[in-house]
């Protein structure tokens, strides 16, 4: 037998790296996302320490596009809990987002239309990588919740009487 464990070990350690660390399912609820766009994030030690042991609210957050740069905001990820006070991170701080200017220049021409944001939607792992997955979202209203809400129970149905056949 070969080293390793044969192809069921290497199918959990391929998703071992590439895992979801924490999701943003409220901003699917709050916005139609439009375009998403996945891009890295300048995280410092214990900031990636934190988020890979899931320490990462993306619930508050969102991007802005200033001098160039896409920057997060209001992304809290929680002191690491084994560092000091000295050599921790600032929880709510401004994290820089990793992405080609080509894309960065695309999403500021479709920002500037009224209505348009970017929110985070989840932080994943890829290989050694953290990537932030971020949408463009125009804001749902009460009346567009609820018509997408009655759409989602009714397909729900529609699999479930199927399924009974």
């Amino acid at each position: 037998m070969a080293k390793g464990g044969g192809k069921k070990a290497a199918k959990a350690r391929r998703d071992a790296a590439n895992r979801l660390l924490a999701d943003n399912r409220f901003a699917r609820h709050q916005y139609e996302i439009l375009e998403t766009l996945e891009c890295g994030i300048e995280l410092l030690g214990t900031e990636v320490k934190s988020v890979r042991a899931g320490q990462a609210n993306l619930r508050d957050g969102f991007c802005l596009i200033r001098s160039g740069e896409m920057q997060l905001h209001n992304v809290h990820i929680s002191p690491h809990s084994h560092a000091g006070r000295f050599f921790n991170h600032e929880p709510l701080r401004v994290r820089r987002l990793l992405a080609h200017r080509r894309e960065i220049d695309k999403l500021r021409g479709a920002l500037d239309q009224k209505g348009l944001t970017l929110i985070p939607l989840n932080l994943q792992l890829k290989g050694s990588w953290i990537k932030v997955t971020i949408g463009l979202g125009k804001g749902r209203k009460l009346h567009d919740k609820r018509q997408e809400e009655k759409s989602k129970q009714e397909a729900k149905e529609a699999r479930a009487a199927i399924a009974r056949l």
